[in-house]
C-alpha cells in the first residue's frame, strides 16, 4: 500500500506557492515539514500485511469501554449532572483535541499515544478512588484528555496508512466494538453493579485498556524498527533529543497555539457550563453567577480568541486558509451539528428507559446501543461499498435525511402520551442508519480534501468540532432537563393528588435510581413521575429536530469527489499530485516539488 501513497505534490502557480510560504504552514525549526509526519510516512512504507492486521485488530480492541458515570452522579445525589460532567469532558476534548494533533506532528504517533494512554489509566483510577462528586469529576477530566488522544491519533493512524477509497471502513474498525458492546455491555454492567460497585466498573478498565494496546505499539514500534534497519529515518530529526535548545520550546509554543487553545476553552467554560449548572426546582439562571459567565464569555473572552487568531497566532488552531474550501466548512458544520442533534435526545435516554418505562438494566442498557450498533453496521456495509464506487456524498445526504425522519419518530414513541417501548426501538434503529451514513463520510471527505502534512490538523479540528456538538447538546439537553424536570415533576404529582408533591420531586429529580425503588410502577406517585419524564423526553426531541434539519442543507454543500488510491485528492489545497517519479505534463516547465 506504501507504493500507492508514495506522492510528489506540486504546485500549481506562483501564487499559491506564495501564499503558503508567506503563511509558513508546514515551517518548523526542524524544516518545513514537521519531524512526526516525516517518520510515520518512514514507518508505514515498512507496514507488512501482519503489521496492518495486528494494528486494526488491536484497535478494535482498544476501542472496548463501558461507562458507569449515571450510577457514579446518583451515588453522590446528582443523577442530573450528568450533562454537566458531559460538557465538562466535551469541552476538555474539544481543546486537546489539536493538542495531541500539534504534538504528534511534532514528536511523532507512538511517543504521543503512549502519553495518551497513560492519561486514561490515572484517570480511570481517580474516577473509580473518588468519594465524592468533585474528585469523580477530575478523574473525568483526565480520562477524557488520555481517551482523546487515543480517539483522534487512532483516526489519524488509520489516515496515515490507507488509501481514500479504503479509508471509510477502515475508520469504523475502532467502531466495531459497538456491534458485540450493544449485546454483552447490559450483561457486565448488571453483574458488576449487583455483585460489586461501579468502582470497580470503572477501576477494571485501568488494567483490561493498557493491557488491549500492547499490540497496538508492538505493530508500530516493530514496523519503526523496520525502518531504522533501512535506514529510512537517519535523515528525520528526533525532537525529543533536542527539548533542551530553547528554539525547539518557543516553536512548539506557536505550533501548538497554546493562546489560542486557552482562550477557545475559556469561551467554551464560561458560555456552556452556565446552562447546565443553573435550574433545578428553584431556577437560578436569572441570578448573577449564572449570568456573569456569558457575559464574561461573550463580550471579553470569545473576542480575544478571534483577535488573537486572526492577528497573532502564527500557526492558528482553525487554520483560516483551510476553511476557505467548502467541503472543509460543511464537513466541519456537520460534525458541529450531529453531535449537537444527537446528544439532545441522548443524554438522558437510558435514565428515562429505567424510570418511565421500567426496564432493567441489561434491557435499557442494549436499548441504548440501538443507534451505535445498527451505525457500525450500516457504516461497514457503506464503507465496502464506496470501495468500489468511490463517491460519498449522497450517502452523507441520505443520512442526514434519515436524522430527521428518526426525530419525528422519537418525538411520538419516546414522550406525552403515546409512548411506546416498541416504537422507541424502531426510532433508534432508525437513527442508526443516519447514524451509519453520517459522521465517519463526513470525516473522510473532510480528510481527503487536504494535504498529508495536515491530515492530523484537520482530523483534530473535525473531531474538536464533534466535541464541541457534543457540549452544546449536552448544554441543550441539560438546560431543558433542569429548568422544566423539577416543574413537571411537581406538576404531575399535584395533578395525581400527593401531597408531599415538592419534597417527592426532590427525591425523584435527585436520585431516580433509588427513587423508583420505593415507588414501583403502578403506584400514583410512579405514575405521575412516569408521566413527567416522557413529556420532557418529548421537549428534547422537539428540539433534535429542528437541529436535525440543518444537516440536511448542509450535507448538500458537499463536493463529490472521486476517492482514489492516495493519502489525499490530487488538488488537495490547491495542490496538483502526480505519483512519485511520474512528469507533471507541463512540457518539463520547472514547478516547485515537495515529496510527503
Amino acid at each position: 500500500m506504501h507504493e500507492q501513497l508514495g506522492v510528489e505534490h506540486i504546485y500549481p502557480d506562483a501564487e499559491i506557492a506564495a501564499e503558503l510560504e508567506k503563511q509558513g504552514d508546514n515551517d518548523t525549526v526542524f524544516g518545513d515539514k514537521s519531524p512526526g509526519v516525516r517518520r510515520i510516512e518512514a514507518i508505514s512504507s515498512c507496514f507488512s500485511s501482519w503489521h496492518r492486521w495486528v494494528l486494526f485488530t488491536s484497535i478494535f480492541l482498544v476501542a472496548f469501554r463501558y461507562t458507569f458515570q449515571n450510577y457514579a452522579t446518583a451515588d453522590f445525589g446528582n443523577a442530573a449532572q450528568i450533562s454537566t460532567i458531559a460538557v465538562v469532558r466535551s469541552i476538555v476534548a474539544a481543546a486537546g483535541q489539536p493538542v495531541f494533533a500539534k504534538i504528534s506532528d511534532y514528536f511523532g504517533r507512538i511517543s504521543i499515544l503512549v502519553i495518551a494512554v497513560v492519561f486514561y489509566v490515572i484517570g480511570t483510577i481517580v474516577s473509580a478512588a473518588s468519594k465524592n462528586l468533585g474528585a469523580f469529576s477530575g478523574g473525568a477530566v483526565l480520562y477524557q484528555f488520555g481517551y482523546t488522544g487515543v480517539q483522534l491519533l487512532v483516526e489519524v493512524v488509520i489516515a496515515d496508512t490507507t488509501p481514500l477509497r479504503s479509508r471509510l471502513f477502515y475508520s469504523y474498525i475502532p467502531a466495531m466494538p459497538f456491534i458485540i458492546n450493544a449485546w454483552v455491555s447490559g450483561n457486565i454492567a448488571d453483574a458488576v453493579i449487583e455483585h460489586s460497585t461501579w468502582q470497580w466498573g470503572i477501576g477494571m478498565w485501568a488494567i483490561i485498556f493498557p493491557f488491549c494496546a500492547i499490540p497496538v505499539f508492538y505493530s508500530l514500534f516493530h514496523a519503526e524498527w523496520r525502518a531504522g534497519k533501512q535506514g529510512l529515518l537517519d535523515e528525520i530529526p528526533s525532537p525529543l533529543r533536542s527539548l533542551r535548545k530553547r528554539e525547539v520550546w518557543v516553536d512548539l509554543f506557536w505550533q501548538m497555539d497554546v493562546v489560542g487553545l486557552i482562550l477557545l476553552a475559556g469561551t467554551f467554560i464560561m458560555i456552556l457550563l452556565p446552562f447546565t449548572l443553573a435550574g433545578g426546582v428553584g431556577a437560578t439562571w436569572r441570578t448573577a453567577k449564572s449570568i456573569a459567565p456569558l457575559v464574561i464569555g461573550f463580550v471579553i473572552v470569545l473576542p480575544m480568541f478571534i483577535v488573537w487568531e486572526l492577528k497573532f497566532a502564527r500557526h492558528p488552531v482553525v487554520p483560516f486558509r483551510i476553511l476557505k474550501d467548502r467541503q472543509i466548512l460543511a464537513g466541519l458544520g456537520i460534525a458541529l451539528m450531529l453531535n449537537t442533534t444527537w446528544y439532545t435526545q441522548g443524554d438522558y435516554l437510558y435514565t428515562t428507559l429505567i424510570v418511565s418505562f421500567d426496564l432493567d438494566i441489561i434491557k435499557a442498557t442494549r436499548t441504548s446501543y440501538i443507534y451505535s450498533f445498527v451505525s457500525v453496521i450500516i457504516g461497514c456495509i457503506v464503507g465496502l461499498i464506496v470501495h468500489k464506487v468511490r463517491y460519498l456524498k449522497w450517502f452523507v445526504v441520505a443520512g442526514a435525511c434519515t436524522f430527521v425522519l428518526a426525530f419525528g419518530l422519537l418525538i411520538r414513541y419516546r414522550g406525552g402520551g403515546t409512548a411506546d417501548y416498541a416504537g422507541i426501538v424502531a426510532a433508534e434503529t432508525v437513527l442508526g442508519i443516519g447514524g451509519g451514513l453520517l459522521p465517519y463520510s463526513t470525516q473522510a471527505l473532510v480528510q481527503s480534501a487536504v494535504q498529508h502534512e495536515r491530515t492530523a490538523v484537520i482530523t483534530s479540528l473535525f473531531l474538536a468540532t464533534y466535541s464541541v456538538g457534543s457540549a452544546i447538546g449536552n448544554t441543550i439537553a441539560a438546560a431543558i432537563w433542569t429548568n422544566t424536570m423539577p416543574n413537571r415533576l411537581v406538576e404531575d404529582l399535584t395533578k395525581a393528588g400527593i401531597s408531599n408533591a415538592t419534597a417527592l420531586a426532590t427525591e425523584a429529580y435527585a436520585n431516580p435510581f433509588v427513587f423508583i425503588v420505593d415507588y414501583p410502577m403502578g403506584t400514583p406517585t410512579r405514575t405521575a413521575v412516569n408521566s413527567a419524564y416522557r413529556e420532557v423526553q418529548r421537549y428534547l426531541c422537539i428540539a433534535g429536530i429542528c437541529l436535525a434539519t440543518v444537516l440536511v442543507a448542509l450535507s448538500l454543500c458537499l463536493k463529490n469527489p472521486r476517492l482514489g488510491d492516495t493519502q489525499s485528492l490530487e488538488d488537495a489545497e490547491g495542490f496538483k499530485t502526480t505519483a512519485a517519479g511520474e512528469h507533471d505534463g507541463d512540457g518539463g516547465k520547472d514547478l516547485k516539488a515537495v515529496r510527503i
